[in-house]
C-alpha cells in the first residue's frame, strides 16, 4: 500500500506542476509548443535530457542488459556520438529557426526547401514515429505501476491513468509543462540510478567485479559480442544508424527551439556525454538481475530490474523507485503528444490543407489533436507486442530518413533540390515499412554476402536507398540557370 501512495503522490505532483506551469504566460502557439523562445542553460539541457532519459532508459536499457549482454553498451555510444554531432548542427539550426520564427521540424524542411508538400511529408514520417515512441512510454509506465503496486493497480488502469494525466497538463502548458516536470524527474532518476547501480551488485555479489566474474562464469561469452548477429558490425552500425537520427526526433528537434541564445548547444554539447554515464549504473542494475531473476523472456526482459528491486527492498522504497520510473513515462509522454499534435495542426492542417489558417486556430485545434493522439497510443499499447528496445529502433529507422536531407540543408551551396529531398525521405521511409513487416534483415536479403556485411542494422538500406534517390533525383531536377537557357537559345 504504501508503493502504491508514493506513486499516487508523485503523479499528482506531476499533474500540479504541469498544470501550473502555464502561469504568467498566454498560451499562443509560440508559447505552448516553444516556450516563447525564452529557456536558459539548465531547462533547454533538463527537456533534452527530459526525452532522452526515458522509460526507454529505465527498463529497456536495464532489460536489454538481462537479455542481451554486452549489445546493450550501443545506448551508451550513440547519443556521446549525437552530442558531438550537435555542436556544428544545431546552432544553424536554431539561427534559421529563430529568423523565420518556426515553431515545428517540418516548417524548417518546409522554408529550407521551399516546398509546403515536403512540410507535410515530414510531419507525417514525424508522427509515424512517435506513435511506436508515445506507445514504449505508455508501455513502460504500466509495466512500473503494476509492479510496483505488487499487483495493486492493473497495467491497464496505469496506462489509462498516465495518459489521462499527461493529456490533462499537455492541453493546458504544452512544453512549459514537460519542463518544470523535467526537473523533478531528472532530480530522482539521477539519484535512484546511481544508487541502484552501485548498491544492487554490491547487495547481491559483493561487489561490482564479482557480478561480472559470476555473469561470466555461469553464462560464458554473454558478456562479449556474438560472432553473427548482435556482433561488432551491428554494434557499430546501429550506433552510427541511431546516432544520425538522434536529433531528427520532431520533439528533440523542436525543443532546440527553445533556446534563448546558440551558445547553450555548445555548452550542453560538453555537459551530456557525462550524463550519458548515468546509463552504466541502469545497465549494472541489468546485469545484477541475470542471476537472481533468471528465466524471463521477449518482453518480459524489460521486467528484470523492478523483478530485482521486489526481492531486495522494503515496499515504500520500490515505490520510490516506481514514482521515479512513472516520471520518466510521463515527461517525454508529454513532450511527444506536444510535438505530434503541433505536427498535425501546424504541418498538415495548415500546411497542405488550409493555408490561411491563423495561430489562434492551430493552437485550439492543436490542443484537440493531444486527446486523440493519446487514444491512438493507448490502443497500440495494449495490443502489447515488441519489447521496449524494439519499438525504439524502429522509431528511429524511420527518424534517420530525414538527416540526408537536413545536412544538405544546412550547406550554403545546398544542390538538393525540394523533389530530391521529397523522393529520397518517401523511398526510405517505404523501405522502413517494408523492412519492419517482413521482419527483413541484411542477411536475409543478401544471404552471400559476407557475415560482416550481414549484421548490419537494416535501417542502413532505407538510408542508402534514401541517399541514392536524393542524389538521383536531384541531377534531373537542377533549376535550369541563366546560362543554361542562353545555352539552349544559341541552339
Amino acid at each position: 500500500m504504501s508503493a502504491l501512495l508514493i506513486i499516487a503522490a508523485i503523479t499528482v505532483v506531476a499533474l500540479y506542476l504541469g498544470v501550473r506551469a502555464r502561469r504568467g504566460h498566454d498560451m499562443s502557439l509560440e508559447q505552448w509548443s516553444v516556450g516563447g523562445r525564452s529557456f536558459g542553460t539548465a531547462f533547454v539541457f533538463l527537456l533534452m535530457a527530459g526525452e532522452i532519459y526515458t522509460t526507454f532508459t529505465f527498463l529497456g536499457g536495464s532489460g536489454f542488459a538481462y537479455g542481451k549482454g554486452a549489445p546493450v553498451y550501443y545506448i551508451l555510444a550513440y547519443g556521446t556520438l549525437a552530442y558531438i554531432l550537435s555542436y556544428w548542427m544545431l546552432p544553424p539550426v536554431w539561427r534559421f529557426a529563430k529568423q523565420h520564427r518556426l515553431v515545428s521540424q517540418p516548417h524548417f524542411f518546409a522554408r529550407k526547401y521551399q516546398s509546403p508538400a515536403l512540410g507535410v511529408l515530414v510531419a507525417c514520417v514525424g508522427v509515424l514515429a512517435l506513435v511506436p515512441y508515445l506507445v514504449l512510454q505508455l508501455k513502460g509506465l504500466g509495466i512500473i505501476v503494476t509492479t510496483a503496486s505488487y499487483g495493486a493497480v492493473s497495467s491497464t488502469a496505469a496506462i489509462w491513468i498516465g495518459a489521462i494525466v499527461v493529456t490533462a497538463y499537455v492541453i493546458a502548458s504544452g512544453v512549459r509543462g514537460c519542463a518544470w516536470n523535467s526537473v523533478v524527474k531528472d532530480t530522482m532518476i539521477l539519484a535512484i540510478a546511481v544508487f541502484l547501480g552501485i548498491y544492487l551488485p554490491i547487495h547481491h555479489y559483493g561487489s561490482m567485479s564479482e557480478m561480472f566474474r559470476a555473469i561470466d562464469a555461469a553464462k560464458p561469452g554473454f558478456l562479449t559480442f556474438a560472432p553473427r548477429g548482435q556482433s561488432v558490425t551491428w554494434f557499430q552500425s546501429t550506433v552510427l544508424l541511431t546516432a544520425l537520427g538522434f536529433f531528427m526526433w520532431p520533439h528533440t528537434f523542436m525543443s532546440v527551439y527553445t533556446a534563448k541564445n546558440e551558445r547553450i548547444f555548445r555548452r550542453n554539447a560538453m555537459i551530456l556525454p557525462l550524463y550519458q554515464l548515468i546509463l552504466l549504473f541502469v545497465f549494472f542494475c541489468g546485469f545484477a538481475a541475470v542471476l537472481k531473476v533468471p528465466g524471463l523472456k521477449g518482453a518480459d526482459i524489460d521486467l528484470s530490474l523492478f523483478r530485482l528491486a521486489l526481492q531486495t527492498f522494503d515496499p515504500w522504497f520500490v515505490g520510490v523507485i516506481g514514482a521515479a520510473g512513472v516520471l520518466t513515462a510521463l515527461v517525454p509522454g508529454s513532450m511527444i503528444l506536444t510535438t505530434a499534435s503541433t505536427l498535425l495542426a501546424n504541418d498538415v492542417y495548415r500546411g497542405g490543407l488550409v493555408k490561411n489558417a491563423d495561430d489562434a486556430r492551430v493552437a485550439k485545434l492543436a490542443r484537440l489533436f493531444v486527446p486523440v493522439i493519446a487514444l491512438v497510443a493507448v490502443g497500440f499499447t495494449l495490443r502489447g507486442g515488441e519489447t521496449i528496445v524494439a519499438l525504439l529502433l524502429m522509431g528511429y529507422n524511420f527518424v534517420t530518413q530525414l538527416f540526408p536531407a537536413l545536412v544538405c540543408s544546412l550547406s550554403p551551396r545546398n544542390r538538393v533540390t525540394k523533389q530530391g529531398a521529397f523522393c529520397g525521405i518517401l523511398a526510405g521511409v517505404l523501405v522502413v515499412i517494408i523492412t519492419t513487416l517482413t521482419h527483413l534483415s541484411v542477411a536475409q536479403l543478401i544471404p552471400f554476402a559476407p557475415d560482416a556485411i550481414k549484421d548490419v542494422n537494416i535501417g542502413f538500406l532505407a538510408l542508402f536507398v534514401n541517399v541514392i534517390v536524393l542524389a538521383v533525383v536531384s541531377m534531373v531536377t537542377q533549376p535550369r540557370t541563366h546560362v543554361d537557357h542562353e545555352h539552349a537559345r544559341a541552339h
